[in-house]
């Protein structure tokens, strides 16, 4: 949410003839004072996004530059959601959702067995559909398919969970993709947003140099919404359990970026 803060500082004083050194450097103003923010052509490096990377302001006693700040940090994900279900064709409608139920009960018994929390299963689907025989329209059998999703809370783990899980579902288990999150982001965040402050820092200060400006205080902070790294989805599907002991898994990383918007003073 925004972050504003103003700390207090002495206002900028300045003479007729400093006041016309930043008129004429900014191209800013008018014979009254006034003048609308422009963006310097200094050589800084300009950060991922529509914004500009800085704006000179200038008023009568002050000028000012606003700059945008980003810092990106890279974590591990630490949780596993699986997408999986159970598929049964029959004859009856009866006998195709006692047979899903049957083996959907085991998955999430199976699961249970290997750690994961009730409160962390969940049913997501339920379909039953005819299945014609071509060219007819009186069903010759159906098919009941049962989705569930479990969230995995211990990466290492994870592999022996859906090992257990499809193989207590047999040949009738779909695996339909897996997600890889990051939910700890409270200490990313903070390196992030201190990457974030320096950066802007940074950039304001060629800024100011460029322009033959000493670099004033924080006027104001405005943090940005936080990029939340997007989760990692891996597809897939098999009817059969596979052979060996465990899934593999591995985690990768993803960044998580901050963007702030920092006003200083000049001069």
């Amino acid at each position: 949410m925004p972050l504003t803060f103003t700390p207090s500082f002495r206002a900028l004083a300045a003479g007729a003839s400093a006041a016309a050194v930043l008129i004429g450097a900014f191209a800013l103003g008018s014979a009254s004072g006034r003048s609308a923010p422009t963006t310097p052509s200094l050589g800084g490096q300009r950060s991922p996004g529509p914004r500009t990377d800085a704006a000179f302001t200038s008023q009568v006693g002050s000028a000012r530059i606003t700059v945008t700040g980003t810092g990106t940090v890279t974590g591990t994900p630490n949780q596993l959601i699986l997408s999986m279900g159970v598929q049964v064709s029959a004859p009856s409608v009866s006998s195709a959702l006692q047979q899903s139920s049957q083996a959907a009960a085991r998955v999430t018994a199976a699961l249970r067995a290997a750690g994961v929390a009730s409160a962390d299963i969940a049913t997501a689907d339920l379909n039953i559909q005819p299945n014609y025989r071509a060219n007819s329209q009186v069903p010759d059998g159906y098919q009941v398919s049962e989705y569930l999703t479990a969230t995995l809370r211990r990466i290492t783990e994870a592999g022996a969970q859906i090992q257990a899980a499809v193989q207590a579902g047999g040949n009738a288990v779909t695996v339909d993709n897996v997600s890889l999150n990051l939910t700890d982001t409270s200490g990313l965040l903070a390196r992030a947003r201190a990457a974030a402050v320096a950066d802007a820092r940074n950039k304001a200060a060629q800024y100011a140099s460029a322009a033959g400006q000493p670099l004033g205080p924080v006027i104001s902070i405005t943090d940005q919404a936080p990029a939340e790294p997007p989760p990692f989805y891996s597809s897939a599907a098999d009817s059969a359990a596979p052979r060996s002991s465990s899934v593999p898994i591995s985690p990768g990383t993803q960044q998580l970026s901050v963007s702030i918007t920092v006003t200083y003073a000049l001069g």
